[in-house]
């Protein structure tokens, strides 16, 4: 059995693990968005898995990415108590993601990618 990984799921792997990274240090620290955090977990966990295991019809990798778009922009605007500004973690999975939903809705295509 072998496995070929093309660009898109690599980048789609290094989002999640962004994604995990930065909600879990949320959750050690005392940010007081808690609830952001534990959604931003669950969201990056399902993309990840939705890469390996295949899911239902609309639980797709669009549907969370979509979902964690959001989560991670709520967290921006939302960014707790921390006074040395944004988290680098949060503006790189942001990032990322944002590449990752244009690339599965359809609307970006960088030729040889997938």
């Amino acid at each position: 059995m072998t496995f070929s990984f093309s660009i898109l799921t690599i980048l789609t792997i290094v989002t999640a693990a962004f994604a995990i990274y930065d909600g879990a240090t949320r959750l050690r620290g005392k940010r007081h968005n808690s609830i952001l955090a534990i959604a931003e977990l669950v969201f990056a966990i399902l993309m990840l898995l939705s890469v390996f295991v295949v899911l239902p019809a609309p639980f797709t990798i669009l549907l969370f990415s979509l979902l964690l778009e959001v989560i991670l922009v709520a967290l921006l605007i939302f960014r707790g108590t921390r006074r040395a500004g944004i988290a680098p973690a949060t503006v790189i999975a942001l990032v990322l993601n944002a590449i990752v939903l244009l690339i599965s809705a359809g609307w970006l295509h960088i030729p040889g990618l997938i």
